[in-house]
């Protein structure tokens, strides 16, 4: 994403798409302040740079069937580079581990994992995850509800946060 410095135009423009990505270029150029042509302009170089990564529906998981929300943290045997990389790459052949993010300290890595019931997640748990190669523990934790689940950034703070940095 080096190369393009993104002004408050751009900004506007991304923060608009995130609320709502199936907006028409005529209303997103309106919101943005910009006419449509320069509009699609800027948000094809958005997409370019890899500002925006693709566009989605936000669908309701337990209305889907997927009733069992699920975070694991992962430990493994080894973490050098290439351990760390067969692992993360194990994880994208999962289904049901739906975000898989490295850290820093105790735990190396957590996953989000969605499952139709605590039987589909069980046998994931115990005949994928926990039995993969360099897994040392896995701790897991059931989600009862979610009080908020805000997709992407808070382009207010941003914008708050730009204003005071010289």
């Amino acid at each position: 994403m080096a190369g393009m410095k993104l002004d408050e135009i751009d900004r506007r423009i991304l923060s608009e798409l995130q609320a709502d990505g199936r907006m028409t270029n005529v209303e997103l150029a309106r919101r943005a302040g910009i006419s449509a042509p320069p509009c699609l302009r800027r948000v094809r170089a958005l997409e370019e740079q890899g500002y925006i990564r693709g566009y989605h529906a936000d669908v309701d998981a337990r209305a889907l069937g997927f009733g069992v929300q699920v975070y694991a943290m992962v430990g493994l045997i080894s973490q050098a580079g290439a351990d760390l990389t067969a692992f993360e790459a194990q994880c994208l052949n999962w289904p049901l581990v739906r975000e898989c993010h490295m850290l820093n300290g105790e735990i190396d890595f957590l996953l989000k994992c969605v499952a139709p019931d605590l039987f589909a997640f069980q046998s994931f748990l115990t005949g994928e995850l926990t039995a993969a190669d360099n897994v040392a523990s896995v701790r897991t934790s059931l989600v009862i509800r979610a009080a908020k689940d805000a997709p992407g950034v808070p382009f207010d703070v941003l914008e708050d946060h730009m204003g005071r940095v010289p």
